[in-house]
């Protein structure tokens, strides 16, 4: 340190120790001609007055100074030659101490933490220095998989585990607080968001009576519910699905303001009442059937809102203070909606009459052996008295930062709450969510450099209907489309052994490849391998990421057994996994974060745009060849051709083509180019919600997962069962679907000036 300063002392007593009477100062003047700027040198004496205000080098003129006593002048020296010792010391200070920092940064230092390594600026101002992966993918995977293991799950297996955290809970509220800390400890930059949503609780207790006896006064109940008393005949119509009900009205089974008795089972517990309102029903009773694993007083907890998020404020994010016009959600039932027990559904059972029922609506209730359909006499009297509350919920949130595009992340999230234990419900997708982040961020550590981020999402308000994750699209709306490409939910992703999944197409590949990865891992404990592209329902966790938001996304699902009951705990999932859950959740995780991984990794996004000309040419044959039998058998006013619909599908098959050729013709390592090829892929799962409609007024827009007149099934219903008074609405339906699809293929070629567009 003493070198350099005396070396800086001799120099500047150089300088000072030539004529005194003048010394060199130098002005830096913008040039207002241009862009550049320019050094102007000038020459003056100290306390100098400027005779003429020109620039001697402009005007060849010499400055002219004033010369001052000799002693005035080094007292200036001195001080002059003190500031600069002083700031030279500190800068070769500073220095010495960043050089010895940033060598404890760099990556692959023995004993040193790579998170330490932050994109740096380089040399030139802006220019982003990003650390040299050294891992191949063989080194990321076989790193996930050392990091993950069954000790350490069975630890927070334990440590998560409740027997009550309903949204909201102290106890909900508690597991926030340990999320949020873990994160913290983790370095993952973690933040909550809050909102004050509507949550429907009972009141006082919910009754069931036949005639004047009392059925049962159930704990269970179904949020939502209209509420107050209803008294009607009572009309047994198996699971409420639409077959079942319009097999009733077919057999002269009158619901109108029926009471309809429903078991639980093959769809949700909103659409079954939403189908017995089109129907006419005023009150809807559903219960569980007698099971091996169900006793006759198991009681069923759910939600009736066919929709998500708080129906409340439909469309708007349900923050604190905001004010919102007076709406509800077009999903609200307004009809009665009650669960019973299995005793308290044979009470009912056995006592009706009428017709009897078909051999395909015969269940497994014990001690009957015929199940009838009701008669007019049969009456039954329900009062729900539910109330609504406003309570605070929070969504705990962490992120494990990229290099190279740090604003485009995967979200891997799972709902923290739950009616009762929700041990397969939420407890498991909490314990797979922090054990991920712990994993992820050590490979970090260890020499992991992914291009993208991912975010880590603990929601709550789950089980009334994906409340948190639709309140935080809701917010969020307007950016997350462009920046999330992907949602992994880990929502019940282990209740047994039976492995299925929901998926967006775009991720139909990168599922399968990953499950063909770990397969080879001797450690992989295998699932049965039951569906990989069952279609997405509303009660996913995934759902509203996909037909409200349009990202790309994947839910693992399972039989639901135990869900929305008491049952679901850890000693019925123990026996679920045959004694396995551990290594059934270690299996779980590496399928979830290898796919997390693929996605941050590689340069251009694994996500297959070729999956969605299949599907889109599946449906166009379907609807081209209904077009041309309503045609042959006249039942059009007039004509209707397929030809934009054809063309439209092929306009995507050749955009998608022309994408991979681009890929395969492009320098991926460059980082503007890999950008722009991964944004054409992340609009395509946008681009398929129908631009047509609102999204206040219906929220799940994507043509082939959302619901209403716009999407696909729609279309080829209506075609099916058309209607010449609905023609117009047919026409309308052609014309949506057609430029919904043309439009994504439009986005997905590329520049507007690189279109070759046949429409």
């Amino acid at each position: 340190m003493a070198g350099p300063i005396n070396q800086a002392r001799a120099k500047i007593s150089k300088i000072f120790n030539g004529e005194p009477q003048s010394y060199t100062r130098f002005n830096l003047a913008q040039n207002t001609d241009g862009d550049n700027s320019h050094v102007e040198v000038k020459l003056s004496g100290d306390g100098e007055e400027e005779m003429d205000g020109t620039e001697a080098g402009h005007h060849g003129a010499s400055n002219t100074y004033t010369q001052k006593p000799l002693h005035n002048y080094k007292k200036v020296c001195y001080i002059a030659l003190a500031i600069l010792i002083f700031f030279l010391a500190g800068y070769l200070i500073g220095y010495v101490t960043h050089r010895k920092t940033d060598a404890g940064k760099l990556p692959g230092s023995e004993g040193v933490s790579c998170t330490s390594v932050q994109p740096d600026k380089g040399k030139d101002e802006g220019e982003i220095v990003v650390p040299e992966p050294t891992l191949d993918w063989s080194d990321i995977t076989s790193m996930l998989q050392r990091l993950l293991t069954s000790d350490d799950f069975d630890k927070k297996l334990s440590e998560f585990a409740m027997d009550k955290h309903e949204a909201g809970s102290a106890n909900d509220e508690g597991l926030a607080t340990k999320i949020l800390n873990i994160f913290k400890g983790l370095e993952m930059t973690p933040w909550y968001d809050e909102h004050y949503v509507q949550l429907q609780v009972p009141g006082n207790r919910n009754k069931v009576f036949f005639d004047s006896e009392a059925i049962g006064q159930p704990t269970g109940y179904l949020a939502y519910s209209a509420t107050g008393t209803v008294l009607g005949k009572v009309v047994y119509a198996n699971y409420g699905q639409i077959e079942d009900l319009k097999y009733l009205q077919d057999v002269g089974m009158d619901l109108l303001q029926s009471v309809a008795l429903i078991r639980a089972g093959k769809i949700s517990l909103a659409e079954k009442v939403a189908n017995a309102a089109k129907y006419g029903a005023a009150a809807v009773l559903i219960y569980p059937e007698h099971a091996n694993d169900f006793d006759g007083s198991t009681e069923l907890y759910g939600h009736v809102h066919f929709g998500t998020g708080d129906p409340y404020t439909p469309g708007f994010p349900s923050f604190n203070h905001t004010q919102f016009p007076p709406a509800k959600s077009s999903g609200l039932p307004k009809i009665l909606a009650q669960t019973i027990t299995a005793d308290m559904a044979l009470k009912i059972h056995t006592k009706m009459g009428g017709k009897a029922a078909p051999d395909g609506f015969q269940g497994n209730l014990r001690g009957i052996s015929r199940y009838f359909l009701g008669s007019d006499n049969d009456l039954v009297n329900v009062t729900v008295n539910n109330v609504l509350t406003d309570t605070k919920i929070t969504n705990v949130f962490g992120v494990i930062k990229g290099f190279v595009d740090p604003d485009r992340y995967v979200v891997i999230g799972a709902q923290r709450d739950s009616f009762g234990k929700g041990y397969a419900k939420s407890t498991v997708g909490t314990c797979l969510l922090v054990e991920l982040a712990r994993a992820i961020t050590q490979m970090k550590k260890e020499g992991f450099v992914p291009r993208r981020s991912i975010v880590f999402a603990s929601w709550s308000a789950g089980d009334y209907g994906n409340v948190g994750a639709t309140e935080w699209l809701e917010g969020y709306l307007a950016s997350l489309d462009k920046k999330a490409f992907t949602y992994i939910s880990l929502d019940g992703a282990v209740v047994g052994i039976a492995f299925k999944a929901s998926a967006s197409p775009l991720l139909y590949s990168l599922l399968k490849e990953t499950l063909n990865e770990v397969g080879r891992n001797p450690s992989f404990f295998y699932f049965t391998l039951y569906s990989l592209e069952e279609p997405m329902k509303m009660q996913d966790g995934a759902y509203p990421f996909l037909a409200f938001s349009g990202i790309p996304s994947i839910s693992f699902r399972f039989s639901d057994t135990f869900y929305g009951t008491d049952l679901d705990n850890k000693e019925n999932l123990d026996i679920a996994t045959q004694q396995r859950l551990r290594d059934y959740c270690v299996s779980a995780a590496q399928v979830a974060g290898q796919m997390a991984l693929r996605l941050v990794h590689d340069h251009i996004l694994r996500l297959d745009v070729t999956s969605y000309s299949r599907l889109i040419r599946k449906h166009v044959a379907s609807i081209n060849g209904q077009v041309i039998q309503l045609t042959h058998a006249g039942n059009l006013n007039s004509p209707l051709k397929s030809q934009w619909l054809i063309t439209a599908a092929g306009s995507y098959g050749r955009a998608a083509s022309s994408l991979l050729n681009d890929i395969q013709n492009s320098e991926l390592k460059d980082d503007e180019m890999s950008r722009n090829i991964n944004d054409r892929i992340m609009r395509v799962e946008h681009n398929l919600l129908s631009p047509y409609v609102s999204p206040r007024e219906v929220p799940f827009r994507h043509i082939f997962f959302g619901t209403g007149n716009f999407t696909v099934s729609a279309l080829i219903d209506h075609l099916k069962n058309p209607k010449k008074e609905d023609d117009d609405l047919l026409r309308n339906q052609f014309a949506l679907t057609t430029w919904t699809i043309q439009g994504c293929a439009n986005d997905l070629a590329g520049d507007v000036w690189a279109l070759d567009n046949l429409i």
